[in-house]
């Protein structure tokens, strides 16, 4: 049975949520590569994760969107190293920054106005593009 992912003191996914599955890595690997199940493939069912506010799950839904298997549980494999240890622990890692970064919520954007400044040398920049633009037309014959 996998252990529980600790995110931060109030948020955390339980070992219930987690299912870890050994599969065989693709990539270089000698003899071993065909023999040893090293990839690791951790399901983590998001409805779960414990302290999670419903603004940040919503936040951590839609960033693991891409990620979502059919069942609706979130997939992360890692296969970085030739040992199953080291590629769990990667794979915690990732689950764990997901959830993080679920939890930061976004700023608001403040609207601004370009100034009258702004938009005079704009104007001003187009209309001497355009008079280049112009100055190199072929002539025309009226």
């Amino acid at each position: 049975m996998p252990e529980s992912i600790v995110v931060s003191e109030a948020v955390s996914v339980p070992a219930t949520a987690i299912t870890v599955r050994a599969v065989r890595a693709s990539g270089p690997g000698g003899q071993n590569v065909n023999k040893v199940a090293t990839k690791i493939e951790l399901r983590v069912e998001l409805d779960r994760v414990e302290g999670l506010a419903p603004d940040a799950h919503a936040r951590l839904a839609t960033l693991a969107r891409h990620r979502l298997d059919a069942d609706g549980r979130l997939l992360v494999t890692s296969q970085v190293t030739r040992n199953q240890a080291r590629n769990l622990e990667d794979a915690r890692a990732k689950v764990a920054e997901l959830i993080h970064a679920a939890l930061v919520r976004p700023k608001k954007r403040k609207k601004t106005r370009p100034s009258v400044a702004a938009k005079t040398a704009r104007i001003e920049q187009k209309k001497r593009r355009g008079a280049v633009k112009q100055w190199r037309a072929a002539p025309r014959e009226d």
